[in-house]
């Protein structure tokens, strides 16, 4: 006996996260620790996420339209595209500096 499974048509894509160059860099530079809780925080709970925003906080003034997680200490800035179902990292850094431009 031979069991199917199907994706069901009402299941949403899931998401992903990408990384701008800048973030990249800035990810780079921080503590091994504080890397992988980063990576880990974006792989357990924003990949595959059914919507992304409900983890986050949407920013305000002159960062509107940006969405902001809490890893701790640190903060990464994204910005949501949901044509794509992407989770854009553009910012990543400690909370006292990570708004400042």
């Amino acid at each position: 006996m031979s069991v199917t499974k199907f994706r069901s048509a009402q299941e949403p894509p899931s998401w992903t996260v990408e990384f701008d160059d800048r973030a990249r860099r800035e990810l780079r530079k921080l503590d091994l620790k504080v890397q992988k809780a980063i990576l880990r925080y974006l792989r357990e709970r924003i990949v595959g996420a059914t919507d992304p925003r409900l983890l986050g906080k949407a920013l305000r003034m002159n960062l509107a339209g940006l969405w902001r997680y809490r890893i701790g200490d640190y903060r990464l800035i994204c910005r949501i595209e949901d044509s794509r179902f992407v989770v854009l990292v553009i910012r990543i850094g400690h909370r006292r500096e990570v708004y400042e431009e």
